[in-house]
């Protein structure tokens, strides 16, 4: 599911769960765990990267949620999504404010809950096959694991707005214009371009680090409150299952695909 590996104090986390990653139990669960026995002490920077071909993250196990909702009768529905998001929220959040320098190296599909997770680390790197999307309208949905709000701190409301009421998929070089990446590379050439940002970052005073990335990352913990709110809103409307349905009876190789 997920890989670890630490040298010269830079840890690389990686993704690896075919087919693209899916957030699901299992994978919230394996992050859970990275968590829990992470020493940041030994640590000045944390890559996160991807080593399925498909891309970073393909975003939430359809699959997963739609067989939840249909076994459980109406009235567990919100617990159930409720228990989910508490854990998946706190994952992101614990990710989020690490006090240590966190990497993102994007390749392929970034898009639902893979982009949210990619919006929690501080810098993105983002390679030329890169797609980041937030496609949940389509399902009757907005974001849930805390996108809209890590991504207003990064980009104006406009482009919030275009990205979510069009669904459209952006590439790597726009993601570059409109602020969201700071470096776009070739194919394969992220996880270089990310070990060598560490080693600079690994040459500041650790104190004058973490003290910076407190000061200049925020966790904004009230807009993640509401957003988690109208997810669930959403969610228990028939047209989520409805259209989890249809994904699931999909015989698209990639119907994650806009």
């Amino acid at each position: 599911m997920i890989d670890f590996s630490e040298s010269d104090g830079v840890g690389e986390l990686v993704l690896r769960a075919e087919p693209c990653n899916e957030i699901g139990t299992a994978m919230v669960a394996a992050l859970e765990g990275f968590l829990d026995g992470l020493d940041v002490d030994r640590i000045h920077t944390l890559i996160l990267r991807s080593s399925v071909r498909g891309g970073f993250c393909a975003g939430a196990d359809l699959r997963e949620l739609q067989a939840g909702l249909a076994s459980r009768p109406a009235a567990e529905h919100e617990p159930a999504l409720r228990a989910f998001l508490d854990r998946i929220h706190a994952v992101m959040d614990r990710l989020d404010m690490l006090p240590v320098t966190t990497v993102g190296v994007i390749h392929g599909v970034c898009f639902g809950g893979g982009f949210e997770l990619a919006l929690t680390c501080d810098v993105l790197i983002a390679e030329k096959s890169a797609r980041f999307c937030f496609p949940e309208l389509r399902l009757g949905i907005i974001p849930g694991f805390g996108g809209i709000p890590r991504l207003r701190r990064e980009v104006g409301d406009a482009v919030i707005r275009d990205l979510l009421l069009s669904g459209r998929s952006i590439s790597g070089k726009r993601a570059q214009a409109l602020g969201l990446c700071s470096q776009v590379v070739g194919r394969g050439e992220g996880l270089e371009a990310a070990r060598a940002l560490a080693s600079q970052s690994g040459k500041f005073d650790d104190y004058a680090r973490r003290a910076c990335k407190k000061f200049i990352k925020k966790l904004p913990a009230e807009e993640l409150a509401q957003e988690k709110e109208l997810f669930i809103e959403l969610a228990l409307r028939p047209p989520l299952l409805a259209a989890l349905t249809k994904f699931v009876e999909s015989t698209d190789l990639r119907p994650y695909l806009p």
